[in-house]
């Protein structure tokens, strides 16, 4: 059984990356290289992800996740609603030619 979703968000999604901009980094005090080390990763990863030029990876999650005290999930679940209203966006006229299927 499927439950219909019909409210769509109209507004673009938060990046991970400019929640990271915007509150993590200044809450913290970090700067791009504190972040970067503290992380384990290199600063242009860092920085691509928080010029939202990258994607967040679950293994970028997990160490956001670890490092902040929150979980993967969060993270995550930020990229996933940002790829879905993406994805909707730019294949919504195939997708509305699908016809769905009736229960037997």
């Amino acid at each position: 059984m499927a439950i219909a979703n019909t409210d769509t968000m109209q507004r673009r999604p938060t990046h991970p990356g400019a929640m990271l901009r915007e509150d993590f980094l200044p809450d913290y005090g970090l700067t791009v290289a504190q972040l970067a080390g503290a992380l384990g990763v290199s600063r242009q990863s860092v920085n691509e992800l928080l010029r939202e030029r990258r994607a967040l990876s679950p293994e970028m999650a997990l160490r956001l996740a670890r490092l902040f005290g929150n979980s993967p999930e969060f993270w995550l679940n930020a990229q996933r609603s940002l790829d879905l209203w993406m994805a909707e966006r730019m294949i919504e006229d195939e997708v509305a030619r699908i016809e769905p299927l009736d229960v037997a």
